[in-house]
């Protein structure tokens, strides 16, 4: 297994209740796993127990056969090979789209960052964006920029918090489909968390529902969810004979 997380628990300090309980999964190299549940189910926190942003009261996290976090261990967030994308992007304004990408890069020479961000750009269908800032941008140009940031040093993992949220409807469709063609064709390993099950059955190979910090289910989005929300508005207009082909 690529990632095993084992009995990882959670509490923030002005509470008494879990806001993570006991959380134990395991992930295959280059699966796309949606965490999903309600606000305040814990899903987010889970996110910042992996990328070290938040420190367990107890359980293990490994990554790779390399142990992250147990009793005894820490490893700091910025020594994990771990990108993530955040909600809203994160994106430095006053900086250009190339020195964006290349932030996370410090060792390369300048030729290798420029090739690099090259790369990306041309991974995330934005080719020539590179003198462009933030401000330039629409949603789904920030959130492709985003994903090409975190893509550049090629981490081991990504995680992605809600990443869909500050899209239209539209847009996310669109969004959806090029983020879990990029991940497949570059093999990346990502875990994302969402309310939304659309975005969990379009996007992901497995799902982890949750509900008050603890896993209420793992499985597949089509034994889980069943048919995306989004389509049961075509399947009422189908006759008997094509739903039975469903």
């Amino acid at each position: 297994m690529f990632i095993d997380i084992q009995n990882l628990s959670f509490s923030y300090s002005d509470s008494e209740v879990k806001a993570v309980n006991a959380f134990s999964f395991t992930v295959e190299r280059g699966e796309v796993i949606s965490i999903l549940g309600r606000s305040g189910s814990g899903k987010s926190t889970i996110l910042r127990l992996i990328a070290g942003l938040e420190m367990p009261i107890e359980g293990s996290f490994t990554l790779n056969g390399k142990k992250m976090i147990d009793a005894r261990t820490f490893i700091q967030p910025e020594k994990r090979g771990i990108g993530m994308v955040f909600q809203d992007y994160a994106l430095f304004p006053h900086m250009s789209v190339e020195e964006n990408i290349v932030f996370g890069l410090p060792k390369m020479s300048r030729k290798d960052k420029k090739k690099r961000a090259q790369e990306v750009l041309e991974l995330v269908e934005l080719e020539g964006f590179e003198k462009r800032y933030p401000h330039q941008l629409s949603g789904g140009q920030q959130q492709r920029i985003a994903l090409a940031r975190a893509i550049a040093p090629e981490p081991e993992l990504i995680l992605l918090d809600e990443p869909f949220s500050n899209l239209d409807t539209d847009l996310q469709m669109k969004i959806r489909e090029d983020l879990r063609r990029i991940l497949k064709k570059t093999n990346t390993t990502a875990i994302f968390v969402t309310h939304n099950e659309n975005d969990a059955h379009a996007l992901a190979d497995r799902i982890v529902k949750i509900k008050d910090g603890k896993i209420e289910k793992i499985g597949r989005p089509c034994d889980l969810l069943g048919h995306s929300p989004s389509e049961i508005p075509e399947m009422v207009e189908m006759t008997v004979e094509e739903l039975l082909t469903v």
